[in-house]
């Protein structure tokens, strides 16, 4: 029997989370069974279930594709010692989650969508609270980062907690989100320029 490679099993993976996220995009959670994706995937049960053990698992392996996709983002703002302002890494990620996930290559969906419905599944599902709360705490801790290195040049007040200005660049993330799908005149560019005008106000 020839060896399976990580590379094989990655990419099996890879195709039942993308099959997944086509039908949870479409569907939601609660309306694609593990028989649907088994059937979208094109692989037999036992392929799937080889994998994943459950419903719960691929989702979470899907919300994990939605909730990371800022990791890079930070790795180049913060690169070299970099400080950039809290308004230009606000939009930046935005820019990026947008533009990487709009039509995300790994999944061919919209992630931004299936991230919509982890928040609301993470309400009732422990091991995906478990899972987004790690996932946003990171990314809240990224912001914190900018906030730390603003701070030190000067550019926020001495008595500011980075983190919980890193906490309120969050919110300002996950508001565009939910206010791109929701609210339909919501824009990339308008809401950049109200972050920008926001962010740039001096109050000290």
């Amino acid at each position: 029997m020839p060896r399976v490679t990580d590379e094989y099993r990655a990419t099996r993976r890879a195709e039942i989370v993308a099959a997944a996220s086509r039908l949870f995009t479409g569907n939601g959670f609660h309306s694609t069974s593990m028989a649907d994706i088994i059937g979208e995937s094109g692989l037999s049960a036992g392929a799937v279930y080889r994998y994943f053990q459950s419903k719960e698992e691929i989702i979470g392996a899907v919300a994990e594709t939605a909730l990371s996709t800022a990791d890079a983002v930070f790795a180049g703002l913060l690169a070299d010692g970099a400080a950039p302002s809290p308004a230009r890494a606000v939009t930046t990620v935005i820019e990026s989650l947008i533009a990487r996930g709009a039509h995300d290559s790994g999944t061919g969906q919209d992630v931004t969508r299936i991230a919509l419905q982890v928040w609301a599944e993470a309400l009732r599902n422990p091991d995906l609270n478990r899972r987004a709360g790690e996932a946003f705490g990171r990314l809240r801790g990224q912001y914190a980062e900018v906030a730390r290195r603003w701070q030190a040049a000067g550019n926020l007040p001495p008595d500011a907690v980075p983190e919980q200005v890193g906490a309120a660049m969050l919110g300002l993330t996950q508001g565009f989100l939910l206010q791109r799908l929701l609210v339909s005149d919501t824009t990339l560019t308008g809401y950049a320029s109200g972050v920008e005008a926001l962010l740039h106000t001096s109050t000290f």
